[in-house]
């Protein structure tokens, strides 16, 4: 070991812990809103990143028809409840029809675009739009389906529906995108000199774009309404609920801020590792070990965390390669005794 090496595993460090500080700020966001371990986080990395790689390749992905099929689901199941409220109150409410049409004619604009331009060849700010259009719209939906018709029960009964999901979407990835990983092109081939050290152009990005993304989220929670009606359910969902503040909105933009994240995440490191179907959990599983070192409540000491985490894996992978998911995960154990020693329980609220 020396500086040279340590500045090369530091950069490593900083760059992997970035991202799992973004993963572990949408799984806390997730489960202080709605009480939801987001365990499809990875997911959406591996979605994002794979949908770019087949952007860049030419060929459209069928994702796009997956994402109208459970549009036309979703929307039945709208307009069906319209029509059960409607019909006991006597009016009906129209605004739910034109939401739905709004919905199923977004999704046929993707689809025709996915399949008449040249996807190769527009620029790659355009394939990242695109790529995040495709993919975000699946966050809000799958809470709808999956979440919003079990919002009020037990913990343990999200959990489990999370955990089947992640299930699920492991085989719809390997279905969509195959058993081949997939690595895009980077955002620029630059580099910069830092001493005897040089920085990566694409390492800088993700550096640079987490750290946007992180303020961005710091103030739209200070300073915008909707940031404070989140804030308010996460404080304290029964008296949001009474304050007006529609928990179906809450869980629906929150996942979709989480669906936004990751697959920004998969777009950041797809130029830099080569994700499978099936890269997602480990990679979402160390943004949740800097959550659990937040305690699943503070936002800061997560981040931090997730960047330690980074660090730790960084630096395993030179002294011990073959155990550095060992000691990752194994960083669980001591912040989970000092929470149980120092926490006094609490009933969960009705």
């Amino acid at each position: 070991m020396n500086f040279q090496i340590a500045v090369l595993l530091g950069q490593d460090g900083v760059t992997n812990g970035a991202i799992y500080a973004l993963l572990a700020l949408s799984i806390l966001l997730v489960f202080t809103v709605t009480r939801i371990l987001l365990i499809p986080q990875g997911e959406f990395v591996t979605f994002g990143a794979l949908t770019m790689a087949a952007i860049q390749s030419g060929k459209p992905t069928a994702l796009g028809w997956l994402l109208l099929a459970l549009v036309l689901i979703d929307c039945a199941l709208d307009l069906r409840q319209m029509w059960k409220t409607g019909k006991q109150a006597g009016v009906m409410n129209y605004g739910e029809i034109k939401w739905s049409a709004i919905k199923i004619g977004y999704t046929a604009i993707l689809l025709v675009l996915l399949h008449s331009l040249t996807l190769a060849d527009i620029p790659m700010l355009a394939q990242a739009l695109l790529t995040l259009a495709l993919v975000v719209p699946f966050g809000p939906i799958l809470y709808r389906l999956f979440f919003q018709p079990i919002a009020s029960a037990h913990s343990l009964v999200l959990l489990i529906v999370s955990i089947a999901l992640h299930v699920a979407m492991v085989g719809i990835g390997l279905l969509l995108f195959g058993p081949e990983g997939a690595r895009t092109a980077p955002f620029s081939d630059s580099g910069f000199r830092l001493g005897p050290v040089m920085l990566k152009s694409q390492t800088l990005w993700v550096i640079l774009v987490s750290i946007a993304l992180i303020v961005m989220l710091f103030i739209a929670f200070e300073r915008t309404l909707y940031g404070k009606a989140l804030r308010a359910t996460a404080v304290n969902r029964m008296g949001a609920r009474l304050m007006g503040i529609s928990p179906v909105f809450a869980g629906k933009v929150t996942f979709a801020m989480a669906t936004f994240i990751g697959a920004l995440s998969g777009i950041l490191i797809a130029p830099i590792t080569t994700l499978y179907f099936d890269s997602g959990f480990i990679i979402s599983l160390k943004g949740f070990v800097g959550a659990i070192i937040g305690g699943l409540a503070s936002y800061p000491i997560a981040a931090i965390g997730a960047v330690a985490v980074g660090m730790v894996e960084a630096f395993s992978m030179f002294w011990a390669s073959n155990y550095k998911e060992i000691i990752v995960f194994t960083l669980i154990i001591p912040f989970l005794l000092w929470r149980s020693l120092t926490s006094r329980h609490v009933e969960e609220e009705e």
